[in-house]
């Protein structure tokens, strides 16, 4: 769903405050929303250039999540003159060549999976500037949190290729995080049905007068960036063999500023 109106909270938000709640399911369900709404975009030949986590929006009365800010989308085949973005989602040719396209809007979902899986926006203790830039283009990736679905993490890091011809496309991308969010769901429904026998099986088979006599109480214990950069010159290449690519921890929060990477830095 593309939206243009006032939504309940962006993702941004909505990850920082339910950041200790939410289930690997619930995150699938978030991304794969997401998905779906790129896929209509990309479906209009299509480009959408700003993908980032504060323009994801919950609505809140369908419990959907939508994309919104399509400020610079525009067609596949038409270039714009400067490149625009929040640098921790610009992918390496953009910077580099200023080369958009599907593939790039397919980077910057690599990096909201990974913003999602870690409830934190990827790159928030390093400054927009020249040195990250380069740091990106050379390979650097956010660290990926363990406990992370494998099938997750597999995808994730296909999208965040150095190489866009090794990024899945849209179709292929929302067919995958379909089959994924269906074998989560189903595996919770099998593990429901499963336990739920156990229970009955374990009624069926105990002696409650013995039970009640021999029972004895017991007790169980039981980070905002929304910095926007102008890109006007280009940066060398980016590194062409993704087995360079390396990954940097993310560490405490900071707030980044506007950032305009001047013409005479390179």
């Amino acid at each position: 769903m593309l939206v243009m109106y006032a939504m309940s909270m962006d993702l941004r938000s909505y990850l920082q405050e339910n950041h200790d709640k939410l289930t690997w399911e619930e995150r699938i369900v978030i991304i794969y929303d997401i998905i779906i709404a790129l896929y209509r975009i990309h479906k209009e030949n299509t480009i959408h250039r700003d993908l980032h986590s504060g323009n994801m929006l919950y609505l809140k009365s369908e419990n959907i999540w939508c994309i919104s800010d399509l400020g610079f989308c525009g067609p596949a085949e038409i270039p714009l003159k400067s490149i625009y973005g929040n640098l921790s989602y610009v992918a390496p040719e953009v910077i580099t060549e200023k080369k958009q396209s599907f593939a790039s809007d397919i980077y910057s979902i690599g990096m909201l999976m990974w913003e999602i899986s870690s409830s934190q926006p990827p790159f928030i203790n390093y400054e927009h500037n020249y040195d990250f830039a380069m740091k990106i283009v050379n390979g650097m990736r956010p660290q990926i949190l363990s406990g992370t679905p494998l099938e997750y993490r597999n995808l994730m890091e296909r999208c965040w290729n150095t190489d866009p011809l090794k990024r899945p496309d849209i179709n292929i991308l929302l067919k995958e995080m379909q089959e994924m969010k269906s074998l989560r769901f189903e595996k919770i429904s099998n593990d429901k049905i499963n336990n739920k026998n156990t229970i009955k099986k374990f009624f069926k088979n105990i002696n409650i007068r013995q039970s009640f006599k021999s029972r004895k109480k017991t007790v169980s214990k039981i980070n905002k960036s929304e910095s926007r950069i102008y890109l006007s010159d280009y940066l060398p290449h980016a590194m062409e063999d993704d087995d360079a690519l390396y990954h940097i921890s993310n560490l405490h929060p900071e707030e980044q500023d506007e950032l305009e990477i001047p013409d005479d830095i390179f």
